[in-house]
């Protein structure tokens, strides 16, 4: 399935819900900005971040390569942008045009950006290959929210390390569960108690599927490894 763009009758329709699954993006598009402070600072910082993460980082380039075997090929300008956002979001899928925000204002540095494309791609990734209602069934955004968590390097051990959270048991998955939840709350106006409902009801299923990594990519190495495979299943197919 390719990313479509709504029509303009679905664009009105959805305008309300997109402010309400992605709130920190303002409800008129991208937010005004002075042409100095924005474009030569904050803006172009994160071009040049994007720009490096989409040829260097082994998740992403995974994701793209599979975005692109599924039909949901991914262009820079137009499923990515770079824009100021309230609070203290990160970045965030935008379901309603199919495109990536990257919160310019709060990425402050590669590795930070490296983790944000990665997980907003999985998410883009689940848009593209399942019918996946963002806006009503908070089940489906609970599956992809413990994949993004799992598969993005969100709860590598570094990362919990400097949360100051690690040595529990199991604690891998213990972190994808509450930063799903973290993540759902941060985008619904919802009580926690559903939240944990709807990661519970679909955490088994949804913690299992390893696509398109086929594994959990623990770190770099890992995602290299997995990316390796990837291009090599692909071949495979290719040849029957």
């Amino acid at each position: 399935m390719a990313w479509q763009n709504p029509s303009a009758g679905e664009q009105l329709q959805q305008q309300h819900v997109a402010c309400q699954v992605f709130p920190e993006r303002l409800a008129q598009g991208k937010p005004q900005q002075g042409f100095l402070s924005g474009f030569f600072t904050n803006n172009q910082k994160c071009q040049l971040m994007l720009m490096k993460t989409l040829q260097t980082n082994p998740y992403v380039k995974l994701l793209l390569d599979a975005m692109k075997h599924s039909g949901c090929a991914v262009n820079r300008e137009r499923h990515f942008s770079c824009e100021d956002c309230n609070g203290h979001v990160s970045g965030g899928f935008d379901a309603s045009v199919s495109q990536i925000v990257l919160c310019q204002n709060n990425i402050h540095n590669q590795a930070h950006m490296n983790r944000v494309v990665t997980h907003e791609l999985i998410h883009a990734f689940d848009h593209c290959r399942a019918h996946v209602n963002w806006f009503t069934n908070v089940r489906h955004l609970a599956c992809s929210e413990i994949r993004a968590a799992n598969l993005s390097g969100d709860c590598s051990l570094v990362n919990e390390i400097f949360r100051l959270r690690f040595g529990l048991k199991q604690h891998h998955q213990t972190c994808v569960r509450d930063r799903a939840i973290l993540s759902i709350l941060a985008v619904r106006n919802i009580s926690k108690e559903v939240a944990q409902k709807a990661v519970d009801e679909v955490f088994e299923s949804c913690f299992n599927d390893h696509e398109p990594f086929g594994r959990i990519p623990h770190n770099k190495t890992y995602a290299r490894y997995a990316h390796r495979d990837f291009q090599n299943r692909d071949r495979y197919y290719s040849n029957i």
